[in-house]
């Protein structure tokens, strides 16, 4: 039986992960970064044991305070990735790393496949590319796994805001100009818990996303009519409307075509898997 080993346990898809893969019957082992520093390296050689499959959800994913807290976004996103692929490189352990669509410029019209060209705009971006190449880099068996807009519709995340702005606010602005595959966190880590059943090796890399793209106004409408509430009060706006400190990308559709080759499962198109979420 796999045995799991989950870091970034605490957060929105690490809680997730824990809960599908110990309802599968999985052995998990899970910590967050109050029990496990991932830029330790002798700490991470304990953790890691041989034969496990290893999920690194762990990430810094503060976007615009990385731009400024440099340091800790590359030691969160480059440095503890790294340990982790070279402890599982020394034992002979899976690892699953998960990723991002800001790897990638935002500059596209079609969705991004996974040897398209990469070109971060942030450090937020270049310090996960730089995760990817460490370790991809480690020689241990790693699948990268690039995901975009993830949710939950709790807590602080996108849905779970345009939830609490609906009633607060007679109207909300929402940017239109930015397009991506809002994903379900549920139906991502579900996708994880199928590939960490597969044995995979080598280095490979998937884009793991909900189906079809919208924009952010067209996230929040969506949301705005699944609670009940009229959409017309939802306002687009551009992305000059809401200056950040780092740029998002105005185009952020991954591709699913690697993970369906692979005979992985599809994610469900994404309205049906907010209707699900905000059920």
């Amino acid at each position: 039986m796999t045995n799991i080993l989950l870091t970034g346990a605490r957060g929105q898809l690490g809680t997730r992960v824990e809960t599908l893969a110990t309802s599968a019957g999985l052995p998990v082992t899970a910590v967050g970064s109050d029990e496990l520093d991932i830029t330790d390296s002798h700490v991470v050689d304990e953790f890691v044991s041989p034969g496990s499959v290893l999920i690194n959800c762990a990430a810094y994913t503060a976007v615009d305070a990385a731009e400024t807290d440099q340091e800790a976004a590359k030691a969160v996103n480059e440095i503890g990735p790294r340990n982790l692929a070279r402890a599982c490189a020394r034992v002979g352990s899976r690892l699953i790393h998960v990723s991002t669509d800001y790897v990638f410029p935002g500059d596209a019209s079609t969705p991004y496949e996974v040897h398209a060209a990469t070109g971060p705009a942030t450090v937020y971006g270049r310090t996960k590319l730089a995760g990817e190449t460490a370790v991809r880099e480690s020689g241990a068996d790693v699948a990268v796994v690039r995901t975009a807009w993830v949710y939950s519709g709790v807590g602080s995340d996108f849905v779970a805001t345009m939830r609490r702005l609906e009633a607060e606010r007679e109207f909300v602005n929402v940017v239109d100009d930015q397009v991506g595959s809002p994903t379900y966190s549920l139906d991502l880590a579900g996708g994880i818990v199928e590939l960490a059943l597969r044995d995979f090796t080598g280095s490979s890399t998937f884009h793991v996303t909900n189906g079809g793209q919208a924009s952010w106004y067209e996230l929040a409408r969506a949301v705005f009519e699944e609670i009940g509430a009229d959409p017309a009060r939802v306002r687009p706006c551009s992305s000059a409307d809401f200056v950040r400190l780092a740029p998002r990308p105005a185009y952020s559709v991954l591709s699913e075509r690697a993970w369906v080759t692979a005979g992985m499962t599809p994610l469900r198109p994404w309205r049906e898997a907010l209707h699900a979420a905000l059920a």
